[in-house]
């Protein structure tokens, strides 16, 4: 183990700590931690700067500005009175409707953060005219989109197979006079394997999670410091309509993004979106302003930042280098998944989800050649569990997002979610090795 790795590790348990206490705010706690690991070597002074600029830290900016003015509507407010009216009050059914809906979203946008952008501000102002706090949708709503996405084949979920299958291919083409058959990915595969936890997420989180969620938020918000403010003045006619139609543009761009909309990149949407809500009128340049999350995108920049430099030292590989020689030794398909589950979605947590599954994927397939096994529900179990992951803000952007409109800090997520990760492990494991199994 490097010293590199070493210093790389104590800063990050540093930091989790600072999360956990509370003591400074997480976005002071994320810059402090962005600092030492620039002035120790772990990250270069320009790549640090560099996360300042990442395209989470823009969409999420972007977005909340884009939302912002979308709340500002009387057709957002009236919309989900009317979701609120059709669920006659419940909470359970207000959240399955919207839990539905990022669902069926992050099929097509394969962006959590994106998704929670567009849902969030209905299921806030559902709960708001039931009077039920935003620390019950918030978590549910998130994980939601997290953990379902691109599970079905339909829009970004499409390419899945195909891509898992490159992986494949990459490992055998390197084979010298390989001459047995390649194992292949099937286009529904990814589906038929992450079904069972697609419904298991939606129905747990719009029925169990909110009771585990606390009942006020644990930090200040933005939103909340701004709700001081007197009420605002209706908008104009004209202002009303451009809020409407650029919310529902941009949502619908972000959809068309990957196969209509190819020459724009999603943070350029986000972008656009935000500044024609202040050209035509919908906000004022202040109240933009106002409506961006500072705290919470220092938070990303931070998280980033150390999920950048624990892949930079080798953490991954460390890690992944031990696990492939206990996988090795062990015959047992439940407890080979339970491994290959386990590990990526805890090292998720700290690191990206991509960097996870380059990392373990290409082990799984090795692992399984050297072993005579099937790779194919070992890369799908690794994908699941990679893209499951949400305990931490480092986990994925879409974290920091939901931290800020619930007012959740690092305790409640982890108090919140831990029965969902146990269950959701569970299911994603017994399955997958039953109907795909390794050995």
């Amino acid at each position: 183990m490097s010293t590199q790795l070493i210093i790389c590790l104590v800063i990050f348990a540093l930091t989790c700590i600072g999360y956990m206490t509370g003591v400074w705010s997480l976005g002071t706690v994320a810059m402090a931690s962005l600092v030492a690991l620039s002035l120790t070597g772990c990250l270069a002074p320009s790549e640090a700067l560099a996360y300042f600029s990442n395209n989470n830290v823009i969409m999420i900016g972007a977005m909340s500005v884009v939302a912002a003015g979308f709340n500002r509507t009387k057709f957002c407010t009236d919309l989900a009175t009317g979701i609120s009216k059709m669920a006659k009050g419940s909470l359970s059914k207000v959240l399955l409707m919207y839990c539905i809906l990022a669902m069926l979203l992050t099929q097509m946008v394969q962006s959590p953060v994106v998704v929670f952008g567009i849902v969030a501000p209905l299921c806030m102002a559902s709960a708001e005219s039931l009077g039920i706090s935003k620390t019950k949708i918030s978590l549910p709503l998130g994980i939601v989109a997290i953990s379902t996405c691109c599970t079905l084949p339909i829009g970004t979920g499409a390419t899945q197979a195909a891509e898992l299958n490159g992986y494949i291919i990459s490992y055998y083409d390197k084979i010298a006079n390989f001459t047995g058959t390649m194992p292949e990915v099937g286009f529904f595969d990814p589906m038929k394997a992450r079904l069972p936890m697609l419904i298991f997420s939606v129905l747990y989180c719009a029925f169990v999670m909110p009771k585990f969620c606390p009942e006020a938020p644990s930090v200040a918000t933005a939103e909340s410091s701004q709700k001081e403010t007197a009420a605002r003045e209706p908008l104009p006619a004209f202002a009303e309509v451009a809020g409407i139609v650029i919310f529902f543009g941009v949502a619908i761009a972000l959809m068309l993004q990957a196969n209509v909309l190819k020459m724009v990149q999603i943070w350029q949407i986000c972008i656009i979106g935000a500044v024609l809500m202040i050209i035509f009128g919908v906000l004022k340049p202040r109240e933009a302003l106002q409506s961006i999350p500072v705290s919470m995108l220092l938070l990303i920049v931070g998280a980033l930042a150390m999920a950048g430099a624990l892949s930079a030292t080798g953490t991954g590989d460390f890690i992944g280098g031990g696990i492939a020689k206990i996988v090795t030794a062990v015959n047992n398909n439940y407890i080979v998944g339970l491994i290959f589950f386990v590990v990526p979605f805890i090292l998720t947590q700290f690191m990206s989800n991509r960097g996870a599954m380059l990392i373990f994927i290409p082990i799984a397939i090795a692992t399984c050649y050297q072993n005579g096994g099937d790779p194919r529900g070992l890369i799908i179990l690794i994908q699941a569990g990679a893209l499951t992951a949400f305990m931490t803000p480092m986990a994925t952007g879409a974290v920091p997002y939901m931290m800020e409109y619930g007012g959740y800090d690092q305790k409640d997520l982890l108090k919140s979610g831990w029965l969902f990760a146990i269950l959701g492990c569970i299911i994603s494991v017994g399955w997958i090795m039953t109907i795909m199994p390794v050995l």
